[in-house]
């Protein structure tokens, strides 16, 4: 059987109508009884606006790393003032014929991770002598490379030390024998750059 189309039983058809209408009526007003405490009278179903409030920006830019770092997105690149970089050498003086080895350090000194590009196209080593430009690392530089590189917070990496050969250089100078720089305590300074961020101070040593 697929059910009842009309009521069936020992009372009159008008009797078990009046019930069924009487059954939905109730239900009716169970129904319109939720949807009242559900919402108001006269609301609309949704918020009513709030006033504007005013994020700090430093707040806004911390939450948004920590929803990248959470979703897997790479971080933001290191904005100005977050990165520290210092010059170095191996050792305070040289004797004849010792090759300076030097190096720079890049620091993050932010709160949050940033990446930076930590490639040899980007680093700039210089040595000066007074005010005389002696040698940079870019005049006669080889297949310089980008590498972008994630930095944590309060993370600090040193390069691999590179051998300057204590000549003066020069963008003409490339592909000739260069003359040796003078020593006998000749005093020189080491100064460095990653992108347009300079070095802090510089590096001295001298050369005998």
């Amino acid at each position: 059987m697929s059910g009842w189309k009309d009521p069936v039983g020992p009372k009159s058809r008008g009797v078990y109508i009046r019930r069924r209408i009487l059954v939905l009526l109730g239900l009716l007003a169970v129904v319109a009884a939720i949807v009242l405490i559900i919402v108001k009278p006269g609301s609309t179903g949704v918020p009513a606006a709030g006033e504007d409030v005013a994020v700090p920006e430093d707040l806004v830019a911390s939450e948004q790393a920590e929803d990248a770092e959470k979703s897997g997105e790479e971080p933001a690149a290191c904005i100005s003032g977050q990165l520290r970089v210092t010059p170095s050498t191996d050792r305070e003086s040289y004797a004849e014929g010792e090759l300076p080895e030097l190096s720079l350090a890049v620091e993050n000194t932010g709160e949050r991770a940033c990446s930076a590009d930590l490639g040899t196209a980007s680093m700039t080593f210089e040595i000066t002598s007074g005010s005389d430009e002696v040698w940079r690392s870019t005049d006669c530089q080889k297949n310089p490379d980008q590498r972008m590189v994630i930095l944590e917070a309060g993370q600090k990496l040193t390069t691999e030390p590179i051998s300057w050969d204590r000549t003066r250089s020069g963008s003409e100078t490339c592909d000739v024998d260069r003359d040796p720089v003078p020593a006998d305590g000749a005093s020189y300074h080491l100064r460095v750059a990653i992108g347009d961020v300079d070095g802090d101070g510089t590096a001295q040593f001298l050369l005998y």
